[in-house]
C-alpha cells in the first residue's frame, strides 16, 4: 500500500475549506545582493502570515533531481511522482479541451526560431497568441496525415501548442525531441520501444514538414516536442479525499493536471497583466466558494521570469500576489498553504533542485517561530524538510479531516 492509498483510507467528509496557492516556480537561489527572489520581494501580508503559521520546505521528487511541472504538481496532489510518470503532451491536451482517445499520442509542442538547423531559441520570442493561431491555422492546411495516421496542431499560449497523432499502432514511448537548450542542434524523437517505431518517424517527419513548411519566417521557423503520451490510468482526487474540488488557473498544462485527476477545472476570463489576471482569478474563487472544499488555485510567471533569467520581473510577481492576500485571506480558509511545484532560480534560468518553501496556515499552527516568508526561514521552519506528496497529508490533518490511525 503507498501512502496516498494509505491516507484515503483515513480520510474523512466535513465541511472545512482547503485552498493551496501555488507560485509556480516560486524557490530561488541567492542572486542579487545575495538574496534570492522571494527574499528580495517586499511582501508584508506573506510576512504577516508566516508569522501565524508553520513553515518548512519540500522536496519535489526526491534530493537532488530537478522536477518538471507535472511531476512537481502530482506530488503536491499527493500523487507518488515516480509512481505516475505522465507526459507533459497529454496535460497540455486536456488543458486546451482536447478529446484523447487510446488511439491518439499527444505531445507538448514549442514554436521555435531554427536556424540552419540550430535553435536559436526554443520559444520564438514568446510569439502572440494570435500569431500561434496563425501558425497552427497554416501547418493543418498543408499537413494532414503522415503514412496513414492523422496528424493535427492545436494552438496554446504564446509558443505553446499541442500535436496529436490519431491512427492504429502508435505508441508514446519516445524520447523527447527537444535539448531544451537554445543554441544547440535539431534533435528528433527516438523509439524507446520496437512499438513506437512507427511513431517516431511520423513525429521525425511532421517537424522536418514544419520546418520546411516554416523556412522563410523571421521567428516561427520550425518547432519542438516533448511529452508523448497517451491518455494514462490515475486515481481521482475526489475520491481518494473525499473531497469537491476546483482549479483556477489560465494556462493549459496546469488546468489539464488538475483535470486529469478529476478536479472541475473553472473558467477564468482573459484578462491582461498579472494583477488584472490575479483579479480575475480571485473573483472564480469567491463566486465559487460555497461549491467546493478544496481550491488549487495557480500564478503562473513566477516560472516564466524565472526560465527568462529576469531576477526583477519574478519578484514584481511575488509581489503582486503578495498584494491581493489580504482579499484571499477574508474569504477565511480553514487551511491555506502558499508554495510552488518546484524551484526556478532566475540564477539558473530554468527549473531546479533547490528545495521548495512553504508556509500552512490553520488555528492548529505551531506559530511563532518566523517573521517573514521565504527560502532561509522556511529551511529552519516548524515543519522541517518533507516530501511535497506529504502537503496533502498536512492540509487534510490541519482540516481535520483524518481520523486516528490505530487503537
Amino acid at each position: 500500500m503507498d501512502k496516498q492509498e494509505f491516507v484515503s483510507k483515513l480520510t474523512i467528509r466535513n465541511d472545512s475549506k482547503i485552498l493551496m496557492l501555488i507560485m509556480d516556480g516560486l524557490g530561488g537561489a541567492p542572486e542579487i545582493g545575495g538574496k534570492t527572489e522571494l527574499e528580495a520581494a517586499n511582501t508584508p501580508n506573506m510576512d504577516m502570515l508566516a508569522s501565524a503559521s508553520d513553515l518548512g520546505q519540500t522536496v519535489p521528487v526526491i534530493p537532488g533531481i530537478t522536477p518538471g511541472s507535472g511531476p512537481g504538481h502530482l506530488g503536491l496532489f499527493g500523487y507518488d511522482p515516480v509512481k505516475y510518470q505522465i507526459g507533459r503532451g497529454i496535460l497540455e491536451a486536456l488543458g486546451i479541451g482536447l478529446e484523447v482517445s487510446n488511439k491518439d499520442v499527444v505531445a507538448r509542442g514549442n514554436f521555435a526560431t531554427i536556424r540552419d538547423g540550430i535553435i536559436v531559441d526554443r520559444r520564438a520570442g514568446r510569439p502572440a497568441t494570435e500569431e500561434n493561431v496563425k501558425v497552427c491555422k497554416l501547418i493543418n492546411s498543408k499537413i494532414s496525415e503522415i503514412d496513414g495516421v492523422k496528424v493535427r496542431v492545436f494552438p496554446g499560449k504564446e509558443h505553446r501548442f499541442v500535436l496529436k497523432l490519431t491512427g492504429d499502432g502508435l505508441d508514446d514511448k519516445l524520447t523527447d525531441a527537444d535539448p531544451q537548450h537554445d543554441n544547440e542542434p535539431i534533435e528528433y524523437a527516438k523509439a524507446l520501444s520496437e512499438s513506437s517505431k512507427k511513431t517516431a518517424k511520423v513525429v521525425n517527419e511532421f517537424m522536418d514538414r514544419v520546418i520546411d513548411l516554416l523556412k522563410n519566417e523571421d521567428k516561427i521557423s520550425g518547432c519542438l516536442l516533448r511529452g508523448f503520451s497517451g491518455y494514462p490510468d490515475l486515481p481521482l482526487f475526489p475520491e481518494v479525499y473525499k473531497i469537491k474540488s476546483a482549479a483556477i488557473a489560465t494556462y493549459p498544462m496546469y488546468r489539464g493536471l488538475a483535470k486529469l485527476v478529476g478536479m472541475d477545472v473553472l473558467e477564468v476570463p482573459n484578462a491582461e497583466g498579472e494583477m488584472e489576471t490575479l483579479k480575475a482569478e480571485i473573483k472564480v474563487l469567491k463566486d465559487n466558494y460555497d461549491k467546493y472544499d478544496f481550491f488549487y488555485f495557480h500564478v503562473k510567471h513566477t516560472d516564466s521570469y524565472g526560465e527568462d533569467s529576469n531576477f526583477m520581473a519574478k519578484v514584481n510577481v511575488i509581489e503582486t500576489v503578495d498584494e491581493v492576500i489580504p482579499e484571499i485571506m477574508s474569504l477565511k480558509p480553514d487551511v491555506i498553504v502558499i508554495t510552488g511545484d518546484h524551484s526556478t532560480p532566475a540564477l539558473v534560468g530554468g527549473h531546479s533542485w533547490h528545495p521548495v518553501p512553504f508556509l500552512m496556515h490553520s488555528k492548529y499552527s505551531r506559530y511563532g517561530l518566523s517573521s517573514s516568508f521565504n527560502e532561509k526561514e522556511c529551511a529552519r521552519g516548524s515543519l522541517g524538510t518533507v516530501e511535497a506528496r506529504d502537503l496533502m497529508t498536512l492540509l487534510l490533518a490541519n482540516a481535520m479531516r483524518l481520523e486516528k490511525y490505530g487503537a
